[in-house]
């Protein structure tokens, strides 16, 4: 098992979120605890670019979308997933997830789900004399929801997430872990299938707001760090040919709901002062302020946004290839790449795999990685 110094974990916590970017006046990217809970847990969405808002259901949409639950074509559902991290460095960092829902009826859905981000082992000392201490970061959440259909064609759904972070030491000194709670709330509309001139078609709209909820802080002397409370907004359309060929194409974007950094006493740089007038927003005002406190205003804001696209073609409902790709802008963390997937059903079970190509001169932790998951449905068939 291959370690890192306790002073790599600011790196690999925040390396997919690009914040290797040079700092200066107008990259003002914005920093929140945890943030691997915006990297995709799951093959199948980062093999369309890290979407899975308004892609149709399965078991994995708990991350993305839990409203979507309620249109789930199966009883029960099962997966778990693995990706790599720093694959081509350390071999002992990783993001893992397991997901669980249940159709109550047909009408209504419960799910739960776990991820797991390790950082591996870690040796910790102050003095290139002392012993070392070997360390074990990590980071999890916990969360449950409930789907609700509230017409045939739209549906509702609420989370509730427990938080932890135990970044290990510092300085010989036991940060603790630190936790907190946050709420989802997301909405689902999925039309009934359309009869066009060549081919039947079918619409599909997602919107969620993630991680509602107080900051994070890890002793009492410590700063309170924002969540990343996030607004997702998609849309698709099911390119349907015939019943064996099936076409879904997808548009994502993505906003933190997390206030800007900035030069509030206006000195020309971003200091520890203005490091406390920031610390000091609410998360809640946190939220509202995200829409309007660039400093440079809304040209600012509208780099702020992350787009998505994405494809996923199946033929006959057992073998699927799929394509995506990610943008953002390079002042406010230059996460660019192309993705690439498929997926391989066998009755109830699905295989699904994704590759990552970076477009960025900034690299990505999940460059050259293949990310795997794993789903199994079972029980009655819901035909929707």
């Amino acid at each position: 098992m291959k370690k890192i110094t306790f002073f790599l974990i600011a790196a690999v916590l925040f390396a997919d979120l690009s914040l290797f970017a040079q700092e200066n006046d107008r990259d003002r990217v914005i920093t929140t605890a945890v943030p691997f809970l915006l990297v995709a847990a799951d093959a199948r969405a980062a093999g369309m670019g890290d979407q899975g808002v308004a892609t149709s259901p399965d078991v994995f949409s708990q991350q993305w979308n839990p409203a979507k639950y309620a249109f789930a074509s199966r009883e029960n559902g099962v997966s778990v997933s693995y990706t790599p991290y720093l694959s081509e460095i350390v071999n002992d960092i990783f993001l893992g997830s397991l997901n669980y829902f249940h159709k109550l009826d047909d009408r209504s859905a419960v799910a739960a789900s776990l991820r797991y981000f390790s950082l591996g082992s870690i040796e910790t000392r102050q003095g290139f004399e002392d012993l070392p201490l070997l360390v074990s970061p990590n980071e999890l959440t916990f969360d449950v929801s409930y789907s609700l259909k509230l017409s045939e064609t739209f549906s509702m759904a609420v989370a509730g997430r427990y938080l932890r972070s135990d970044l290990g030491l510092q300085d010989s000194e036991d940060l603790g872990a630190a936790s907190t709670f946050g709420v989802d709330v997301a909405a689902y509309y999925e039309s009934e299938q359309l009869t066009l001139s060549n081919f039947d078609g079918r619409w599909r709209l997602g919107a969620a707001i993630s991680n509602i909820g107080p900051k994070m802080k890890y002793d009492d002397a410590g700063q309170e760090n924002f969540i990343p409370t996030n607004l997702k907004l998609g849309a698709g359309f099911d390119f349907i040919f015939d019943a064996d060929n099936r076409l879904g194409t997808y548009v994502e974007f993505n906003k933190l709901l997390v206030p800007t950094p900035q030069d509030f006493d206006n000195d020309g740089d971003i200091d520890a002062e203005d490091d406390e007038e920031y610390n000091s927003v609410g998360s809640i005002e946190g939220i509202f302020k995200s829409f309007g406190d660039a400093p440079d205003g809304f040209s600012e804001e509208l780099k702020e946004l992350t787009i998505a696209l994405g494809a996923e073609y199946w033929y006959r409902e057992k073998f699927a290839l799929r394509a995506g790709y990610f943008n953002e802008s390079e002042d406010k963390g230059f996460r660019r790449f192309f993705s690439l997937g498929a997926g391989f059903a066998y009755e109830n079970i699905i295989i699904d795999a994704s590759y990552l190509f970076s477009t960025s001169s900034v690299p990505s932790p999940l460059e050259g990685t293949l990310r795997f998951g794993l789903s199994f449905n079972f029980g009655e068939n819901y035909n929707n």
